[in-house]
């Protein structure tokens, strides 16, 4: 139970991105403003200076879709993780917190991993002229050989100082590489944890 008794009626929330773990924003909620952001799955604060219940992007759509509300140890704080529905701060960057040069970092994992989601949801639920679903078809000795060729692609661009072309072979690479993660059951994320364990070592 949040005690919404020690700072008055209300308790600091949180929002965080679900996909990036940026920290959107901060906001305040009461009793009430909690109730209508778990009924209606979208982030509703209160308003100190207007007195009222406000949700997130009620005038310019950037709403905030709850994905996890958590409470923290001392239950008098909520941490939301949620899917931004276009930038957060009023200014129309990500975050409230400035760091755009981060927020565009954040964007671009972002973005893989809604990439990631979606090679997945093609293995599980093919469709028709999906050009993944044509690469599991062919199976791992095909994947395995398009990522070898972009690869390569990507080193030849590199060393002859093409970046323009070198970024689409890049890119190649990336999307290549997520379908062959997939195709051999593993994830992003393991990859991720490997070179996690790598950096604790050093």
């Amino acid at each position: 139970m949040l005690d919404f008794d020690k700072m008055g009626g209300l308790v600091p929330a949180i929002i965080q991105d679900e996909h990036t773990s940026q920290v959107l924003m901060l906001g305040y909620m009461n009793q009430e403003a909690l109730d209508k952001t778990r009924q209606e799955g979208l982030v509703t604060f209160f308003s100190r200076s207007k007195n009222r219940l406000w949700t997130k992007g009620e005038t310019s759509g950037n709403t905030l879709q709850v994905v996890s509300i958590a409470e923290d140890c001392d239950n008098d704080s909520i941490l939301i993780k949620v899917k931004p529905n276009g930038p957060t701060c009023h200014t129309g960057a990500t975050s409230c917190f400035g760091e755009e040069q981060t927020a565009k970092r954040a964007k671009a994992i972002q973005f893989i991993a809604q990439l990631e989601e979606v090679i997945q949801q093609r293995k599980a639920n093919p469709a028709e002229g999906s050009y993944t679903n044509f690469l599991y078809e062919k199976g791992i000795n095909k994947i395995a050989q398009k990522v070898g060729e972009e690869a390569v692609e990507t080193v030849i661009d590199a060393v002859a100082g093409k970046l323009d072309t070198m970024k689409g072979e890049a890119a190649d690479l990336i999307y290549h590489l997520l379908v062959l993660l997939a195709a051999t059951g593993l994830e992003l994320a393991d990859v991720v944890t490997v070179l996690q364990e790598r950096h604790q070592k050093k």
